[in-house]
């Protein structure tokens, strides 16, 4: 057994079933090996409570069930405290497993521990947060379910369907939905937040923590399964937990147990599905055996009903899937396309727009290109009559605000600069012409391309002011003729929107539909909130992206006098 300046017996033994081959980790997990063993392990600073840890084991698995070696891993952290203070190294735990994982079974076992005298704090109150009442109430009712069945529970806790109490701590263990009335006030000792791929943003997580820290050791547990929300606050945490296990951010800050296939292709391989789910891995409890005969008919029922493929690679595998027949690409290829722009002054470009809907939105944009990549600098405008119906504009910032307004944070998105709201009964066509007599001061605009929808006001309009314009007569015709080059780009990484993210929006909106005859055509996702605009612009320009002259620019120094 290999020797640790600070050690702990549950920690080293998974480290060892990995080592030895017992079981098998994803690329996250084995970073978390290494990362445990340089911050941790070999770090006199900080120390492992082991009372605290076995109390927690023998409770969950004497009222609860059998501990699994990847649970007793993970509560050995929930106690590890600094020398010196005694408090929490880690305040944020990061638990994200395949479905049927267990870690609302685990959730509850430490909410119930905590709360009680075993723990010894005083009003340590925790509370459970999902967006729905069903998913948020699930561990209280486990936990009023088990002290019901026990007398000698019963003497140490007061339990109803909506919380449960310590008789000697005080301590409440309960639920709330995060859209709620104002949590302000709360003085929760930890917050439990479940289901974390629903959340657009942080703003509920930040009103529901405001009164962690008025009790000691406080602790957030964010938990759940990936899902199909994608630039939201779970892509954040997830970006955050592989800077900290690679040394990029404070290695405190976050303790990151995600557990997830590394390849797709892995999905058909049984062998490799612990790797999203550790309860999978040999030997299994009844339970496990049971969940693994679950998922395996799941599994052979995709040949017949390849339809749930993306419901079951992204919950049971926690391997988020974009279908390629049904999205321009995938999360990770529009993701890809927030690198920086570079410099375009005096650079030739395409100009293009999206003009098709006066009353909500429109777009435009220039494509520049080099010998590899296609650039695209946009703006878009809106209606406030349309974003304050559909995404709230002019509420005040309400974190606990239904989650229609979050599809698309207008505000945080004007304020960058990205989009301009605008009065009016329409958005007036000359803004758009504005917007290219604007740019073409510092860009050569070699011509505008836009499809028929309202040409027949802007063509005159931007001909006045010397530029050429084309009209596109049959858009979708283009569409098809485009996806094999779009899709290259994409799949290539050779597609820069910049930090854009209004333009990722407009994409990941964007649904392709393939007709009988293979011709593909792009449409939206929903019809009135998820907007694509921007996105037909950008098909627009690479309509004549061609025509662009590869390292064009203007210089006066270029000009002979």
């Amino acid at each position: 057994m290999t020797k640790y300046v600070n050690s702990q017996k549950y920690v080293v033994e998974y480290i060892e079933l990995y080592e030895t081959g017992k079981i098998k980790l994803n690329k996250e997990r084995i970073l978390l090996i290494e990362f445990v063993k340089k911050n941790i392990l070999n770090n006199p600073k900080v120390y492992f409570e082991d009372e605290m840890i076995e109390n927690c084991i023998a409770f969950g698995e004497k009222w609860y069930f059998e501990m699994q070696p990847f649970q007793k891993f993970l509560i050995a952290f929930i106690f590890l405290f600094w020398h010196g203070n005694n408090r929490v190294v880690f305040r944020k735990f990061l638990w994200m497993l395949g479905r049927g994982g267990g870690k609302n079974g685990l959730i509850t076992v430490v909410g119930n521990f905590l709360i009680s005298e075993l723990h010894g704090i005083e009003n340590y109150d925790i509370s459970v947060v999902a967006n729905s009442e069903d998913q948020a109430e699930t561990s209280i009712k486990e936990a009023y379910n088990c002290v019901k069945k026990h007398e000698m529970l019963r003497k140490a806790f007061k339990a109803t369907l909506t919380k449960v109490v310590s008789r000697k701590t005080n301590s409440i263990f309960t639920y709330r939905t995060s859209n709620g009335n104002t949590k302000d006030g709360l003085r929760d000792g930890a917050v439990v937040f479940d289901e974390i791929h629903q959340y657009m943003d942080n703003a509920d997580v930040k009103v529901h923590i405001s009164g962690l820290g008025k009790r000691p050791n406080p602790r957030e547990f964010y938990i759940g399964t990936d899902g199909y929300v994608r630039d939201g606050f779970l892509d954040n945490m997830k970006e955050k937990a592989i800077k900290v296990l690679k040394g990029e951010s404070r290695w405190n800050s976050l303790f990151p147990f995600i557990c997830r296939l590394d390849e797709e292709s892995e999905i058909d391989d049984m062998d490799m599905w612990e790797k999203a789910n550790p309860m999978l891995s040999l030997p299994r409890s009844d339970y496990a055996e049971g969940l693994y005969q679950t998922i395996y008919e799941e599994y052979e029922e995709l040949e017949e009903d390849p339809s749930n493929y993306e419901e079951f690679i992204t919950k049971r595998m926690n391997l988020p899937k974009i279908d390629l027949e049904k999205s321009v690409a995938t999360w990770e290829e529009i993701v890809a396309t927030s690198r920086p722009l570079p410099n375009l002054l005096n650079q030739e470009c395409i100009g293009c727009l999206d003009f098709a809907s006066i009353r909500d939105f429109a777009a435009v944009g220039l494509l520049f290109r080099d010998e590899e990549n296609y650039m695209f600098k946009t703006h878009s405008y809106a209606r406030k009559e349309f974003v304050d119906k559909h995404y709230a504009y002019s509420k005040p910032v309400n974190p606990n605000s239904t989650t229609h307004k979050k599809l698309a944070p207008i505000r945080e998105w004007e304020q960058a600069g990205h989009i301009s709201v605008v009065e009016g009964p329409t958005i007036q066509p000359q803004l758009i012409v504005e917007w290219f007599v604007e740019m073409s001061k510092h860009y050569i605009i070699k011509k505008i391309i836009g499809d028929n929808f309202r040409m027949e006001i802007l063509k005159p309009l931007l001909e006045a002011e010397g530029f050429e314009v084309e009209v596109i007569r049959n858009p979708r015709a283009i569409h098809s003729l485009l996806a094999p080059r779009i899709e290259t780009a994409f799949a290539n990484q050779q597609i820069l929107f910049g930090d854009n993210p209004i333009m990722r929006w407009y994409t990941n909106n964007t649904l392709v539909i393939i007709d009988k005859r293979g011709n593909k055509e792009y449409a939206k996702k929903e019809p009135v909130k998820r907007k694509t605009d921007g996105f037909h612009c950008f098909v627009h320009g690479m309509y004549r992206a061609d025509e662009i002259t590869v390292g064009s620019s203007f210089s006066l120094a270029n000009l002979n006098f």
